[in-house]
C-alpha cells in the first residue's frame, strides 16, 4: 500500500486534454486553505470586471465593505474597500487555473471590458497556456490552463529537466522534485 495518490483526485482542476470540461462553480462553504484579498476603491466596478471578465461569481457580500468572489472550489478572492489602490500593477501576481477551451474567450472578454488589460495568450515552458490580466485594482492575475501532455515535446523535456515526470512513469506523485 502506498501513501501516494493521483493529485487530480483532490483538485477541482480536470486532467488536461482536448475534451477537458471545467467544473461547475462551487457555491458551498468550506474552510479556505488560501485566498487573495484585493483592495479596491470602486467595489462595483471591480465586482463587474471579475464577474464579467474573469468568470467569478459573488458568493456573498458585506455591502460597502467587501465582496467574496469565487470560481471553482479553492479559487476565492475577497475584494475589500480601500481609500486608494496602487497606481501601477505590482511585480507580484497570482494565478488561477482553467481549461484550454476557456483561454481565448477569457482574453477576448477582458479585452472588451478593458482593452489594455490583457497580455497573451502565450504558451509557457511548463506546458500551460496563460493569459495575464491587469484588473481595475491594478492586480496582476494570470489565468493558466494546462495543455495536453506530449512526452515527445520540448515542454516535456523542460519539465523532466526540472525533475517533474509524467504520471505513470514509476515515480510517485508526492515525492520530492529537483
Amino acid at each position: 500500500m502506498s501513501d501516494y495518490y493521483n493529485a487530480f483526485e483532490m483538485s477541482p482542476v480536470p486532467a488536461p486534454g482536448p475534451d477537458a470540461v471545467p467544473p461547475e462553480p462551487f457555491r458551498g462553504i468550506y474552510g479556505m486553505p488560501a485566498f487573495v484579498t484585493i483592495p479596491t476603491s470602486d467595489l462595483a466596478a471591480s465586482v463587474d470586471f471579475w464577474v464579467q471578465g474573469l468568470g467569478f461569481f459573488e458568493l456573498f457580500s458585506v455591502p460597502g465593505t467587501l465582496v467574496h468572489l469565487r470560481r471553482w472550489a479553492f479559487q476565492d478572492v475577497l475584494l475589500v474597500v480601500a481609500a486608494s489602490v496602487p497606481e501601477q500593477p505590482p511585480a507580484m501576481g497570482f494565478s488561477f487555473a482553467g481549461v484550454l477551451s476557456q483561454v481565448e474567450s477569457l482574453a477576448e472578454t477582458c479585452r472588451a471590458l478593458r482593452p489594455d488589460s490583457v497580455d497573451g495568450p502565450r504558451d509557457t515552458a511548463w506546458n500551460t497556456r496563460d493569459v495575464e490580466v491587469i484588473t481595475p485594482e491594478n492586480a496582476r492575475v494570470v489565468f493558466t490552463a494546462a495543455k495536453p501532455f506530449d512526452p515527445a515535446s520540448r515542454e516535456a523535456r523542460n519539465l523532466e529537466a526540472m525533475g517533474i515526470t509524467p504520471p505513470g512513469d514509476g515515480h510517485a506523485d508526492n515525492e520530492r522534485h529537483a
